[in-house]
C-alpha cells in the first residue's frame, strides 16, 4: 500500500466548494459547535435559510435545535402567506386545507406533508420553491434520531447497519472528545461502552456481545489496510483518562492505539491538554468522505448530507487536526496514560 500517514492527514485537510447560486440554506440546525439559530424571512419568493445564525450566545441542545428547526419552517410558510397578500382564511380557499391547519402549520405544532407543501407554494404563486421546500422538510425530519426509539430495534442491528457505509467511504474523519472512536476500540472496552449506554437509556443488556462483535466486525477495513479506506482520527487527551471499563480494559485500548499510530492508512492525533485551542472541544462527529457527517449526543443524534453543513465541519475538523500531535508525541501521550493504569493496577 503506498497510502501513509502524513498523506491521509493532507487528504483530510481538504475544503468543500462551498455551494454557489440558486437558494442558499446556512443550516437547518445548529450543534454546540455552532452560534445560536435565528430565523429570516422569505421575501419576494426568494428563499433564505431561516436558521442562518446571525448571532453568538447560548446554543440549544440539538434536540431542542430540531424542535426550532420544525418551528423556523413553520414560520417561512407563513412568510410564503404574507409575501402572497393572504390571509389565512384566503390561502385556505385556495389550498383546500382547513383554516385550522394552516394556523397549527405556521406555529409549528403540526408537520407537513410534502402535499401541504406543493399546495401552500402553489396557492402562494411561488411554484419553484416546492423541490427545495420539499428537501429541507425530509432533512428536518431525518436530522434529529432518539437513542430510545432507535435502540427498540436491538443493537445488534444498530451497530451492523452502518457497514456498508463504512466499507463504501474512501476517507474517514473523525473527531472524539470523552471516547474512543468506536471502530478503533477493543472488543471490552465496546462492551464496556454499549452496556453504559444501555443502562443509561433503559434497554436491555441480552445482545450486549453479539452488538460488540457486530461493531467490530468492520474494524478490519482498518487493520487490514487494503488500499481503499482511510482514516483521519483526532481526539482530545482526555479520551485516554475516561476509564471504559476499568484499568485492565484501558491498558487494553491503549495497546490498541500504540498499534494504530503506525498503520499507513491511519492518521491518529491527539490534542494535548496544554496546546493553545483555537476551537474548543465539543461533540464527536465523523465524516464520511464528503458525502455525510452524522454526531451524537446524550439523548439522540444528528447526520445530515446538506453541503453546507459537510463545508462546516470540514473546516472544523481542520482547526481540530491542527491543535493535535502525531507519530511519536502521540505515542508517547498514549504510553504515559497506560502506564498510570498498570501503576494504579499495581497499587491496589
Amino acid at each position: 500500500m503506498t497510502s501513509s500517514s502524513s498523506m491521509v492527514r493532507s487528504c483530510s485537510s481538504t475544503s468543500s466548494t462551498e455551494p454557489t447560486g440558486g437558494l442558499r440554506f446556512s443550516s437547518l440546525m445548529n450543534l454546540r459547535w455552532r452560534s445560536s439559530a435565528s430565523a429570516r424571512s422569505v421575501r419576494r419568493g426568494r428563499w433564505r435559510s431561516p436558521m442562518a445564525s446571525t448571532t453568538r450566545g447560548p446554543e440549544p441542545e440539538v434536540s431542542d435545535s430540531a424542535a426550532a428547526a420544525k418551528k423556523a419552517f413553520g414560520i417561512k410558510l407563513r412568510d410564503l402567506r404574507l409575501d402572497a397578500d393572504l390571509t389565512g382564511r384566503e390561502l385556505a380557499a385556495r389550498s383546500g386545507m382547513r383554516n385550522t391547519k394552516i394556523s397549527r402549520l405556521e406555529h409549528g405544532r403540526q408537520n407537513p406533508s410534502e402535499d401541504d407543501i406543493r399546495r401552500w407554494c402553489g396557492a402562494c404563486g411561488v411554484p419553484h420553491l416546492i423541490p427545495e421546500l420539499i428537501a429541507v422538510l425530509r432533512e428536518i425530519e431525518q436530522m434529529w434520531v432518539e437513542y430510545r426509539r432507535e435502540m427498540r430495534a436491538g443493537q445488534v442491528h444498530i451497530q451492523s447497519r452502518s457497514t456498508p457505509l463504512y466499507e463504501s467511504t474512501r476517507l474517514l474523519r473523525a473527531y472524539e472528545a470523552n471516547m474512543v472512536p468506536g471502530i478503533l476500540q477493543t472488543h471490552a472496552y465496546t462492551v464496556a461502552v454499549l452496556t453504559a449506554s444501555a443502562r443509561l437509556h433503559g434497554v436491555p443488556l441480552g445482545d450486549i456481545e453479539a452488538a460488540a462483535d457486530a461493531r467490530l466486525s468492520r474494524q478490519h477495513l482498518v487493520t487490514a489496510g487494503n488500499g481503499l479506506n482511510n482514516y483521519s482520527f483526532v481526539i482530545e487527551h482526555g479520551v485516554l483518562e475516561h476509564g471504559f471499563g476499568g484499568r485492565v480494559v484501558m491498558a487494553g485500548q491503549c495497546d490498541f492505539l500504540l498499534q494504530v499510530t503506525r498503520l499507513p492508512n491511519v492518521a491518529l492525533g491527539i490534542i494535548p491538554p496544554w496546546r493553545e485551542r483555537t476551537v474548543r472541544a465539543g461533540e464527536g462527529f465523523y465524516l464520511f468522505d464528503e458525502q455525510l457527517v452524522r454526531s451524537e449526543m446524550w439523548s439522540g443524534g444528528f447526520r445530515t448530507r446538506r453541503a453546507e453543513e459537510l463545508a462546516f465541519f470540514v473546516r472544523l475538523f481542520a482547526q481540530l487536526r491542527g491543535m493535535a500531535v502525531y507519530g511519536e508525541a502521540a505515542r508517547t501521550l498514549i504510553e504515559t496514560a497506560r502506564g498510570g493504569y498498570a501503576q494504579t493496577r499495581e497499587t491496589s
